[in-house]
This record gives C-alpha cells, structure tokens and sequence, in this order.
C-alpha cells in the first residue's frame, strides 16, 4: 500500500513516532529504526481497532433462536490491551457465562466481544462490565458473569515493578447476582484456570 492510500491513524502516527524517538535521544535515522515509525504506527492501528468496530458490526448474524436455559460458559479468551494511564501493555483471559433466555449467541462471537473492547486504550474494570453489558443487551438472558484476569505492565516493569502480580475483576448481571448458588458454579467452574492455581 502506498503511503497516499494509508489508512489516516498511519499516516499521523509516523511522524508522531520520529518525534518520540527523538525526544527520548534516539537517532529515528540509524539503520534500526529507519522504519520503525511505520511499524510502530501499523501496530497501534490494529492494537487500537476497537474504535472503530460496532458491536453490532462484530456480532452479525451470530444471534439465534433457542430452547435451551442450561449454563453457557466460555472460558480463557486471551486478551490484550493497553492502559489508558501509561499506554502500556495489559493482558490475560476472560471467562463468560451466561443463562439463555431464547436467544444464544455464537460462541466466536464472544472473543469478538472481547476484542471489540479490549483494542482501545483502556481498564480492566471498564472491559469487564463493558463484556458483561454487551452481552445482556444481544441477548437478554437470564444471567451474565464475566470474569477478567489480568497481568498489567505497567505495575511488573515499571513503579512498583511487581512482575507476578495480577489482577481480577468480575461483572455479573441477573441470576449471577442474586443467586449464590449460580455464581458459585460459575466461579467453580472457571476457578481451576486461573493463575497460578
């Protein structure tokens, strides 16, 4: 692709880079980094491609009709993020459940939902209840738990430099909020993937 048909976040994020490195002392002139602008600009165009996605636009037609109102869970959707105070990587595994109330969705739908909000510069907490929310809204079920584990880099390499620290958080709509007992399977059913169990 020529530099006139790069997507625009391209385009701006090149010459932005140059100026980075320079500012950090770098030469963006030296051999090694003669192309690292384009490759840093590329890399944060995909790593940031939340923003211009939909729910809708990642769901399609992966919603469909059904009888069933058994646990649905899906259990270690890698993902990966960036902080929104530091702009420095985070990332781990979500775990989804929901109880079906007519309507089930696609199960690769789930890590597209996981994606969608992951790709932005975020929070853990905000993915978390952003997952949960969306979820409820496709398909108005009984319940929704979602469960977040991450390992965060900008408290493992810089700050408190703790690097085998990591973070959980958890949303949960309907039965999973008012009933124990459903939480409590959820939450065994997705206890033994968790870090460092």
């Amino acid at each position: 692709m020529s530099k006139s048909e790069q997507p625009r976040t391209i385009s701006e994020l090149e010459p932005l880079t140059r100026d980075w490195l320079t500012a950090i002392g770098e030469n963006p002139g030296r051999e090694g980094l003669e192309r690292t602008p384009q490759r840093v600009a590329k890399a944060w165009a995909y790593m940031t491609e939340g923003y211009g996605q939909t729910l809708a636009g990642v769901v399609g037609e992966g919603i469909f009709a059904a009888e069933g109102s058994e646990m649905v869970i899906v259990k270690d959707i890698e993902f990966y993020s960036m902080c929104e105070h530091h702009m420095l990587p985070f990332y781990g595994r979500a775990h989804i459940a929901y109880i079906p109330n007519g309507k089930i969705l696609g199960l690769s739908k789930f890590a597209r939902i996981v994606d969608l909000y992951s790709r932005r510069l975020q929070v853990q907490e905000r993915i978390t209840t952003q997952v949960a929310d969306a979820v409820q809204d496709l398909l108005a079920p009984k319940g929704v738990a979602v469960l977040m584990e991450g390992v965060h880099l900008c408290m493992a390499m810089r700050g408190v430099q703790k690097q085998n620290s990591s973070t959980t958080t958890s949303a949960m709509r309907g039965l999973f909020r008012s009933d124990a007992r459903t939480r409590a399977e959820f939450m065994s059913a997705v206890q033994g993937t968790l870090r460092g169990r």
